[in-house]
């Protein structure tokens, strides 16, 4: 069976707090020219995506230099609800790395944050501490999240929420790509996958790119 995770790629559509906007308009019509093509402006971490470590890393890898068949995952569903609102996901939340099968190396984390997507309470989703980033490091796996990413999102008011000690930066992020960990960002239709499946998220072959958007495409035995 195959499941379409993925956001469409929509004018308008949710970017992450200062990326570009994204459109997509006509250019030529079957109209006016015969034939119809379209112009997508778009930032590389729009929607659905994998990240590159070029992402925070000056030094990281880029998307071009990865081989294609490491966008291939073996992933494992790993199901958080409830979560509050900007909660803090600790290790203890997370498979320790004697409970992940060698073959996984993607674990997809399930909040539940899916259903704000188009609202200002999707900036607001829990987020991993640098601790269990580090957990996932440990057990050789990166992660899906059906969020902006495993770091925190600044909220409608521009800043973090400095109350709950929330960390600045991109912590989680550094600890993964900084081992040549995927980050697959922004996924939806989570609900009732099996527990184990496979997740293809195929990035464009950006020259020196820092990410790319993906179709991410779960595929399982029926």
């Amino acid at each position: 069976m195959f499941r379409d995770l993925s956001r469409p790629i929509e004018t308008g559509m949710p970017t992450y707090p200062g990326d570009p906007e994204v459109t997509l308009a006509p250019d030529a019509t079957h109209e006016a020219d015969g034939y119809a093509t379209s112009e997508l402006r778009t930032g590389t971490h729009a929607g659905t995506h994998v990240d590159a470590a070029r992402h925070t890393l000056p030094d990281g890898e880029t998307i071009d230099e990865q081989a294609v068949g490491r966008f291939a995952f073996e992933a494992r569903l790993v199901d958080l609800r409830p979560l509050e609102p900007r909660e803090a996901i600790e290790p203890e939340a997370l498979p320790g790395p004697s409970d992940v099968d060698a073959e996984v190396d993607l674990l997809v984390l399930r909040t539940g944050w899916a259903s704000r997507w188009g609202s200002d309470r999707y900036r607001d989703h829990p987020h991993l501490t640098p601790a269990a980033a580090e957990r996932c490091r440990a057990a050789g796996a990166g992660i899906g999240l059906d969020t902006f990413g495993p770091d925190p999102t600044p909220t409608a008011g521009g800043g973090l929420r400095e109350d709950d000690d929330e960390p600045a930066g991109t912590p989680a992020h550094d600890v993964l790509l900084g081992s040549s960990l995927p980050i697959v960002e922004n996924l939806c239709g989570l609900d009732d996958l099996p527990a184990r499946f496979r997740l293809y998220a195929f990035p464009f072959r950006l020259r020196d790119g820092d990410g790319s958007p993906v179709r991410a495409v779960a595929e399982w035995e029926g």
